[in-house]
């Protein structure tokens, strides 16, 4: 008996062996990358227990004094927290109703274009806002929404309106901030959705319209249910990411008269932990963050698993 498994253990070797030595190039392909998560992603977290240290740089890492759970108490008696805390869980909710929908439906538009290279046209022309900085997609947002030389409120003035600055009122902060996000990135997130929906099998679309279905039964009976896993898993991976609301879009946006619903944790670091040099207390909120993330991800796979979905592991 345990010559047999020893045997079976030792073809499972050599079948791998030989496997690894019949794709050896495309694993040499892999190095770059692996290389690049074990030094930029696994490497830093040795920085992680900066968060339960009094951090100085003349000290190092490893002379620092320990404090404990200091940084994290200091974080949850911060008089900003809550607000913060509530701000980036209402920027996400907002993101993930609105911002996650629309690749979607915009995949399901370009699929339905029958003119090839009117298609690719159109892939080209919302896939081009993603390649543009936030820096310069924020500056022409503070310009079209200027009280004083903006195209919006030009326009409102010929409606006898009376001109509004949008980027001084903070109810207008969370609307433009979705939009904004909607418009550069949509047209990027449709990739992985059109080449899902490339790989559906074209007889079940020509089953549906023999049963005599129209083009909106195609894609509610046969188009989604198709491309059901990929939605799953995408969102299972953004509800993951619900305490990041990014810094550079939220910085650029950010002013005086809109901190109070534009404070969110990237920002709350950036101006408390980075600028005042407390890296310790920036590291307990990073890690804060990662861990309710962390929390979030694993709890929306074991849902997506008990309503039968494959999830993500």
């Amino acid at each position: 008996m345990h010559l047999a498994s020893t045997n079976d253990t030792l073809r499972r070797s050599n079948y791998l062996i030989k496997y690894i030595k019949r794709k050896k190039y495309l694993y040499l392909l892999l190095i770059p990358c692996i290389a690049y998560f074990i030094i930029f992603h696994y490497v830093p977290m040795y920085g992680v227990i900066i968060a339960f240290k009094d951090f100085k740089f003349s000290k190092g890492i490893i002379k620092s004094p320990w404090i404990g759970l200091d940084n994290f108490l200091f974080m949850f008696n911060s008089r900003d927290f809550h607000k913060v805390f509530l701000n980036s869980i209402i920027l996400s909710t907002l993101r993930i109703l609105f911002n996650f929908p629309a690749p979607i439906v915009l995949a399901i538009i370009l699929n339905e274009i029958r003119h090839d290279k009117y298609k690719r046209i159109c892939q080209t022309i919302v896939y081009l806002p993603h390649f543009i900085s936030w820096a310069v997609i924020g500056s022409m947002i503070i310009n079209f929404l200027s009280p004083t030389w903006g195209v919006v409120n030009y326009i409102l003035k010929s409606l006898n309106f009376e001109p509004i600055a949008f980027m001084g009122k903070k109810e207008y902060f969370r609307t433009i901030v979705v939009l904004s996000n909607i418009w550069k990135e949509t047209g990027w997130g449709t990739i992985l959705y059109l080449a899902a929906i490339s790989n559906i099998n074209i007889e079940l679309f020509e089953a549906s319209i023999v049963d005599g279905a129209n083009r909106w039964h195609r894609i509610v009976y046969v188009l989604l249910p198709s491309i059901r896993g990929t939605i799953i898993a995408l969102l299972i991976l953004n509800i993951g990411r619900m305490m990041t609301n990014g810094f550079e879009q939220i910085f650029i946006l950010q002013n005086s008269m809109n901190l109070d619903v534009s404070e969110v944790f990237e920002t709350f670091t950036y101006r408390i932990g980075l600028l005042s040099g407390r890296f310790s207390f920036a590291t307990a909120v990073g890690l804060f963050t990662s861990s309710i993330g962390m929390i979030l991800l694993v709890i929306s796979n074991k849902l997506a698993r008990l309503f039968g979905e494959e999830g993500i592991y």
